[in-house]
């Protein structure tokens, strides 16, 4: 009898901070500057530095550091004026954090189903847009896919409708040669350990807005010490603001900054390798039955960090049995599926904190989403792999 063929890599284990980043941040040690504005004279900090390079990095006007995605998405939304009461769109597929965001607002979170390509249903997007009441979408690129961005800017714009664009999966990604998080009013990114680059905790947000991201920084929690930021508009913007919004703090320190900036150089290349990955597993599946691999469009330049594939029509039983089964050979896989929440895989109907709405297109295409993380310490070979035995367990199945 043959041996089972067992996968043996961790699905958590990111790579090592660089040496550069491990420097810079033990400079901000040995400083003890962490406080972004507690910097020498003459000195720029690293936050302030790194707001400087991730602009440049997405061709922005101005950026701004803050403590996490899901601060991000907050300030944007407060920013953008959406206030208690108000109706904010926002994708049917997604993490909690995004409805979170909106619901911390007091404002009530309008789902848009979903496509079979894992991006929002753009027709369901153009008739919300003009009967759900809501000025402000808070796109989220989840899992890395990227919408027909033209389409939906058409669709924003015919309606009044403004942008936020979640890019926790997206930072390095573009439709049309355009950078996501450089469609919408403001781009907001995550530096959480599983996302592109790696603080364990943090944020990025950016804008071409002068008066919304003046509004950002005061809501961050820059005091009047504004005048400090490199990336940012010109203190006579900030006047008429300074008295009339509040201080809701979130800044980044000086030592995630450390550790994140030298990252910004490192993505060209973590691109080629996340999306060698992805390609080596898409490969190892491609004629796997029952299994729909989702398409990337050639608008798309994405980036591979994770792995989602539909199962259609399949049943509970026969998925959970098919994760057990992969489980026990060290695949692990997370649907999105379950009726109960699962570590990061809640859905529309777990945030009871939205009002209950009717999603069929979504809930059918999430009851057979599986998906997979694919960390940068793994090899291709470890991609097909994980491909094969994949690919054995469906047809187990």
């Amino acid at each position: 009898m043959d041996e089972i063929e067992v996968f043996t890599g961790n699905f958590t284990q990111q790579e090592p901070i660089s040496e550069a980043g491990i420097a810079a941040a033990l400079a901000v040690l040995q400083s003890g500057r962490l406080h972004r504005y507690n910097v020498a004279p003459g000195e720029m900090g690293e936050t302030a530095a790194l707001e400087v390079d991730f602009a440049t990095y997405t061709g922005a006007a101005y950026c701004l550091a803050v403590a996490s995605g899901g601060y991000a998405m907050g300030c944007a939304l407060r920013a953008l004026g959406v206030a208690p009461g108000d109706r904010v769109l926002t994708n049917a597929f997604t993490l909690a954090p995004v409805p979170g965001a909106i619901a911390a607002l007091g404002a009530e979170p309008v789902f848009v189903e979903v496509t079979e390509d894992l991006v929002i249903d753009l027709d369901d997007l153009a008739d919300k847009a003009t009967s759900a009441g809501a000025k402000v979408l808070l796109l989220s690129h989840m899992r890395g896919h990227v919408c027909d961005m033209d389409r939906l800017m058409d669709i924003a714009e015919g309606a009044g409708l403004k942008v936020i664009e979640d890019c926790a999966h997206t930072m390095g990604a573009a439709w049309c040669g355009v950078p996501s998080g450089r469609h919408g009013v403001v781009g907001c990114y995550s530096t959480q350990t599983y996302k592109h680059m790696n603080s364990g905790e943090g944020g990025l947000l950016i804008s071409d807005d002068p008066v919304v991201m003046a509004k950002m920084i005061l809501l961050s929690g820059s005091y009047m010490l504004y005048d400090r930021h490199r990336a940012a508009p010109p203190p006579e913007v900030f006047e008429g603001l300074k008295y009339h919004t509040p201080n809701v703090s979130g800044r980044m320190d000086n030592l995630r900054a450390a550790i994140l900036r030298p990252q910004i150089a490192e993505l060209p290349q973590k691109i080629t390798r996340w999306n060698a990955l992805y390609r080596a597993l898409e490969a190892g599946l491609s004629a796997t039955p029952g299994l729909r691999i989702i398409p990337r469009p050639q608008e798309e330049a994405f980036v591979g960090s994770s792995f989602q594939f539909l199962l259609p029509d399949w049943t509970e039983p026969r998925i959970l049995s098919l994760m057990a089964r992969c489980a026990a050979r060290g695949v692990e896989l997370k649907w999105f599926g379950a009726e109960e929440p699962v570590a990061f895989t809640s859905r529309h109907e777990s945030w009871r904190y939205v009002p209950a709405q009717l999603l069929p297109r979504t809930d059918r295409i999430l009851a057979g989403l599986l998906d997979l993380r694919l960390p940068l310490t793994f090899s291709e070979v470890d991609a097909a792999t994980i491909a094969r035995i994949l690919d054995q367990e469906i047809r187990r199945a």
